[in-house]
This record gives structure tokens, C-alpha cells and sequence, in this order.
């Protein structure tokens, strides 16, 4: 018997909370039992609501953000997508700097979420090791015109990992014997640090795997490189990535990758 949902009084409730999956077809009869976190069960489909929700209530919380002022982030979609849909919700302006190298898809979510978007050209309409440092440059030529801006800034931002946090937490309930080994594709590293934190706290052995394309491997060769993956690989070391909190580092063949796709929902 299907138990219904509950009751929320507010869109930000539906952030966390989400379930996790056995992946059946992926892994091979006889071998290990790999669980999914659904994090499309957040509102704007991925882990990035937990993020903006915890960049924007801290900021809050100190005073730094105000009723009035616009929020600034550079970001090629998914925590664009989360802090419109957060601002929507609290009354803020956003403003984000992105590029057309990035899905178009991303950046009509963030319009229709009430972003105004800034766009910076790609040429290659590639993600190049160059390209998000540039839109970072930009937010922050944004902010310095006036007082009136809040430049979350993902990539440096430590309250961000207050809400990845939660992630870890979820896991520890969901799977009260532990967790042998965690991997996480890194971006910003955030939500793979966060996670690994919680997990390591409670089961110092589990093992914790980063990801990377392997056509931009910064953390497992030292080099930037083009790819078509948004959101991970941005083309430089991640402040946030602490090499006490994982046990590995591995870059993914976008063409053993992008056919995961197909065969998850199986």
C-alpha cells in the first residue's frame, strides 16, 4: 500500500528528503548492491537546490543579504536553475552569467524562473578551461558597480556545504549498516566533500571516489581539457576539494558516460 506524501506549507519544504534506488540492468549479477540518490526528487530537478537554499538563508542569517538586493551567481545551469527558483520564493532579483556552451534547456529554466541571464560566447560551443573562470570574472564585475548585489560565488562559498550536507545525513538513516565506498561527480566539489564528511565521521572506512571527465582531468592528471559535460569539470582545481576527505580520484570517458543515460531507468 502507497503511503501518500506529506503535507508541506512551502515549495522550499520539498527540498531533500529524496529516495534512493537499486540499480538492477547497470551492475552484473554476484556483485555489489550500487544505490542511486534520486536528487531529480528536489524541485528544480538536481542536489543544487540544497545549495542555494543554504547559500541564501546563511547569507540571511548574517545580515549580508537583504530584502531588495540581487543575488549574482556564475553557473552553467543547475544552480542557476536552484537560486532563481530560491529568489522566486523570497522575493530576491537574480542575475547569472552563464553561456550558450551551455544546454539551452538551463538557460530557458532560469528565465522562466525570473533570472535575468547574461550570456558570454563560447566559440567551440565546448566547455573550454577557460570558460567558467571568465563568467566568474564577469559576476564579479557585476558586483563591483554597486552595494546592492549578493555574488554567491559557488565555487568558494562554504555555506554551501551546509546543505550538501544533508545528503550525508539522508544516507546514514537510509543505510544504517554503512556504506562501503560513495562516488561523486565533482564541479564545484561541494556536495562530494559535504557527503564525505558526514560519511567519514560516522564510517571512517567507507571509501569515497571523486569523478571527473577524462577529457578535463585537473584532479587525476594536473590538466584542463574541452568536454561536453555541464556541470562538472569547470577547468580548474576546486577550492573546495579537500584530498583528506577522498580516497580516489577517476576521470569518466564521456563516451562511457553519456549511454548511462539511456540504460538507468532500466
Amino acid at each position: 500500500m502507497t503511503v501518500a506524501p506529506a503535507t508541506v506549507f512551502s515549495s522550499l519544504d520539498l527540498i531533500g528528503n529524496t529516495p534512493v534506488v537499486r540499480l538492477r540492468k547497470v551492475v552484473p549479477d554476484n556483485h555489489a548492491d550500487v544505490y542511486l540518490k534520486v536528487e531529480t526528487g528536489n524541485p528544480t530537478g538536481s542536489h543544487k537546490d540544497r545549495m542555494a537554499r543554504s547559500m541564501i538563508e546563511e547569507a540571511e542569517r548574517r545580515g549580508d543579504l537583504r530584502p531588495g538586493m540581487t543575488v549574482v551567481e556564475a553557473t552553467g545551469g543547475s544552480t542557476g536553475s536552484a537560486l532563481a527558483f530560491i529568489c522566486a520564493v523570497k522575493g530576491y532579483k537574480f542575475l547569472v552569467v552563464s553561456s550558450d556552451a551551455f544546454a539551452t534547456e538551463k538557460i530557458r529554466t532560469m528565465r522562466a524562473l525570473g533570472a535575468e541571464v547574461k550570456l558570454i560566447h563560447s566559440p567551440s560551443g565546448q566547455i573550454t578551461p577557460d570558460l567558467v573562470p571568465s563568467m566568474m570574472r564577469r559576476a564579479q564585475e557585476i558586483v563591483d558597480t554597486g552595494d546592492n548585489y549578493f555574488y554567491t560565488n559557488q565555487a568558494t562559498n562554504h555555506d554551501a556545504l551546509i546543505g550538501y550536507e544533508g545528503i550525508g545525513r539522508e544516507l546514514l538513516r537510509q543505510f544504517p549498516d554503512g556504506i562501503d565506498a560513495f562516488c561523486g561527480a565533482v564541479g564545484g566539489a561541494g556536495m562530494a566533500m559535504a557527503v564525505s564528511r558526514v560519511l567519514k565521521a560516522q564510517w571512517p572506512q567507507t571509501r569515497v571516489v571523486v569523478l571527473e571527465p577524462a577529457s578535463s582531468p585537473v584532479i587525476t592528471e594536473g590538466r584542463a581539457g574541452t568536454h561536453q559535460v555541464d556541470g562538472i569539470g569547470l577547468g580548474y582545481m576546486p577550492a573546495h576539494l579537500d584530498r583528506e576527505l577522498y580516497d580516489e580520484a577517476r576521470g569518466i570517458p564521456e563516451e562511457d558516460a553519456v549511454p548511462c543515460v539511456g540504460v538507468l531507468p532500466e
